[in-house]
């Protein structure tokens, strides 16, 4: 190195500003933790975003392969699929709202539920109710 040296763990820059721990260290009682994302709210959102979508993309795709292979899935049971693709999709646009969170829990166990109509629904509900489970452990351990 050309400029002076440093010493590696000093508490605060020569502008007072705090210095972060060194990975793989926790920061001091003093240092509130961060997750190293520039705007970690709008991080998190687009993971609950992401995985709604992908949620209400794979429901839509689901219910040919179902009527054709799976043989009774009525009327009804194909309006409660679109019906819960499109509360998803709704649910990923206002993920800004801090009550999304909760009616996206919700929306996974009316999938759930959905597998009353058919059992390829509660696999698919049981599945994304792992995902969103993630998700939300992702969101806790990001915004704490």
């Amino acid at each position: 190195m050309t400029g002076p040296e440093r010493e590696p763990h000093t508490a605060e820059e020569p502008t007072g500003a705090p210095v972060e721990p060194p990975v793989g260290e926790e920061p001091t009682a003093g240092q509130p933790r961060r997750s190293g994302l520039r705007n970690p709210e709008r991080a998190v959102r687009g993971l609950g975003a992401g995985t709604l979508s992908l949620e209400a993309l794979v429901l839509l795709l689901a219910i040919q392969p179902i009527r054709v292979v799976g043989g009774d899935l009525g009327g009804a049971a194909i309006g409660a699929v679109v019906a819960l693709a499109v509360a998803a999709v709704v649910l990923a646009g206002m993920m800004r709202r801090p009550w999304a969170w909760n009616a996206g829990t919700v929306l996974q166990g009316l999938l759930l539920l959905g597998g009353l109509l058919h059992w390829s629904l509660l696999g698919l509900g049981i599945i994304f109710a792992l995902v969103w489970a993630y998700a939300l452990h992702v969101r806790r351990v990001i915004l704490g």
